[in-house]
């Protein structure tokens, strides 16, 4: 099952026609490097249960938990998880009318994103409980903050800066590989300066460079996901990264996979 609709690619088409008309605000007017970027394999370090029914749309790890924003109309859900057992020990429901996307928490509120309505809902992190959100223009795919700003995604090869505190835009970067634009940049996270973000529908990882939009570096997770795994339930695409920055682990899991991975870089020679 996919997540986006058949007028997915007519949706891009329009987004390349805005982009060529409009620029970037807010970022340096330097272009970004065209270094190649380093490729990166993984190494399995642990496997643990995931819910084969949750539509990973944002994933972020916090003082010994998982915290999880599902998707889908009518299944959309806000999880705090326990990683040894998968248990969900906490979730609030997300009205049907929603289709709930990334997630990023900020002190101590959890803020998490929709699809095409243009709003996110924030939480009390503890309690889940409803908090004053945002309103936004387009799209929200996926959500991440370095402490000073989110950093926001909307599917197309831009990531956005909105305010901590109004969600008001703070600028944005195009994302490029050796100025080719890389689009459909869904979940992400901020981990040691760099942006990782998963590229919608492909088992790969971008690692960008916020200041210039540059990608620094590939992670290619082919294979994550084992043939037994796939067959036991109906597995979507790799989506959710998570950082443990006390204990320096990478999660990673996908749409309705049974397992969620703590994975190891190894870097590559060249390109696969």
């Amino acid at each position: 099952m996919t997540r986006k609709p058949a007028l997915f690619l007519l949706f891009f088409a329009g987004v390349a026609l805005l982009g060529a008309c409009s620029a970037d605000t807010g970022t340096p007017s330097a272009k970004p490097p065209t270094v190649a970027p380093r490729h990166y394999g993984f190494e399995v370090v642990h496997a643990w249960p995931h819910d084969p029914e949750a539509f990973t749309q944002g994933l972020l790890w916090h003082d010994g938990f998982l915290y999880e924003s599902t998707g889908l109309n009518g299944h959309s859900s806000l999880r705090k998880v326990a990683l040894e057992t998968g248990e969900v020990l906490k979730k609030r429901e997300v009205d049907g009318q929603y289709f709930a996307e990334g997630l990023a928490l900020n002190g101590n509120q959890l803020v998490q994103l929709t699809w095409q309505s243009q709003r996110a809902f924030a939480y009390a992190l503890d309690s889940f409980e409803p908090q004053q959100g945002f309103d936004y223009l387009g799209e929200g795919w996926g959500l991440t903050t370095d402490g000073h700003r989110f950093i926001m995604s909307d599917g197309t090869a831009k990531i956005r800066f909105m305010d901590l505190s109004t969600f008001s835009p703070a600028g944005s970067v195009t994302v490029t590989d050796q100025g080719r634009p890389i689009v459909r940049l869904n979940e992400l996270e901020y981990i040691d300066g760099l942006v990782y973000a998963n590229i919608w529908q492909t088992d790969r990882i971008a690692q960008i460079d916020p200041a210039t939009g540059a990608v620094v570096g590939w992670i290619d997770l082919a294979g994550l996901l084992g043939a037994a795994d796939r067959g036991a339930s109906s597995p979507d695409v790799l989506n959710g990264i998570a950082w443990d920055g006390a204990g320096k682990r990478l999660f990673v899991t996908g749409k309705r996979w049974p397992k969620l991975y703590e994975v190891r870089l190894v870097e590559r020679a060249n390109a696969r």
